[in-house]
């Protein structure tokens, strides 16, 4: 007779950032439990994520393999007919997302983006075409949110501590000085020679959790073009999905409640598609009485305000990631304007109260647990 039983196991990254997983496993005669950071200092995930899983006696196989990659956590299951199929499709994908963090890190000295860094008021670089189209989707991403989002932010001066070493809030001018580097405005593209120009010197482009959006996007597409039916790419909790798991149910993503961790919100399916969160709610500040958020609006120097989750549905995890870290920098009206302009995509959103708001086209009711 088959046994069901619940493992939880929950990792706390260095930076604050904590991911769970719930998976309900099936066995015939003995359980097993075979399971073998816009700013990447200042992003977290507040709302967790639970992964809900069921894994039986079926024709394919779910393999799961946790790594780190591009400097965070990347779980990465897959299914497959056999158990040797699936882990070849793993370290594929531990292959694609290492090769993208070779172009685009700016950790990597010898990375396109580094050397693009580097010359920032010299003189233009040539890139890959990859790199050059996902410098001009996040210059884009800058323009519709007005600079709530920008990829020159990685040339911040980070004044702000939230380790719990401030004691009093930065002067105007500092904040001011802090920010003086940043600026989408100041990257020229050249797309007859593929090139990438930063103005002024000292400026710098960085793609932080973006870029493990965009890799989690392309490794769920290689998998698909490669004939694999089924998996899930999450990459620092940007996750991507797609198909069905071995028993032919949707993938079930649980989310908490930022205030209430100890239960589930909401238990939402995925076919294909991608979820990812931004949030405040682990580091922050307060300064009299208001809570300044770990995520820094990179107009003007200054944190966020207001909200402390926001969770974002969509088809694609790099968009998806743009829109979390927009709406928490925007706040609740003018985010949801924004994202109204976008219906493929969604959101849910935690204020510093505790309030919950959603989007118009998200029925999360219908997705809450059974009281």
């Amino acid at each position: 007779m088959a046994k069901k039983r619940k493992v939880i196991f929950s990792v706390q990254e260095p930076c604050g950032r904590t991911l769970s997983f719930l998976c309900s496993i099936m066995t015939q005669v003995k359980p097993s439990s075979s399971f073998s950071s816009q700013f990447r200092l200042v992003r977290i995930i507040p709302l967790t994520f639970l992964l809900l899983t069921t894994i039986s006696s079926f024709s394919q196989v779910l393999r799961k393999r946790t790594v780190r990659l591009m400097g965070s956590r990347f779980d990465i299951t897959i299914v497959a007919g056999d158990s040797l199929s699936a882990e070849h499709y793993i370290d594929t994908v531990i292959g694609e997302v290492t090769r993208i963090e070779n172009l685009i890190s700016d950790w990597i000295p010898a990375s396109q983006v580094s050397q693009v860094n580097s010359n920032a008021g010299i003189r233009p670089v040539k890139v890959d075409p990859e790199v050059f189209e996902l410098t001009r989707r996040g210059i884009r991403f800058s323009e519709i949110t007005n600079g709530a989002f920008d990829i020159s932010f990685a040339a911040m001066d980070r004044i702000w501590k939230f380790d719990g070493s401030m004691t009093a809030m930065p002067t105007p001018e500092a904040i001011k000085n802090s920010v003086a580097k940043v600026g989408y405005k100041n990257i020229v593209l050249d797309s007859v020679n593929s090139t990438i120009f930063l103005r002024l010197e000292g400026m710098k482009i960085g793609f932080g959790a973006l870029g493990e959006g965009y890799a989690a996007d392309r490794c769920r597409s290689l998998m698909i073009s490669k004939g694999v039916q089924a998996g899930i790419v999450n990459g620092s909790g940007d996750m991507n999905t797609w198909g069905k798991q071995p028993d032919g149910s949707d993938w079930q993503i649980g989310l908490t409640n930022p205030f209430r961790k100890d239960k589930l919100f909401a238990v939402i399916p995925l076919k294909e598609g991608a979820v990812v969160t931004s949030g405040s709610y682990e580091k922050f500040v307060e300064f009299n009485g208001v809570r300044y958020a770990h995520i820094i609006n990179p107009a003007t120097g200054y944190p966020a305000t207001g909200l402390s989750s926001v969770t974002v549905f969509g088809p694609e995890a790099e968009m998806a990631n743009g829109f979390s870290t927009s709406l928490m920098v925007l706040g609740k009206e003018k985010g949801l304007a924004l994202l109204a302009g976008y219906p493929a995509y969604s959101c849910l959103m935690f204020t510093d109260k505790g309030k919950i708001v959603t989007s118009k086209n998200l029925e999360i009711r219908k997705h809450r647990p059974h009281r």
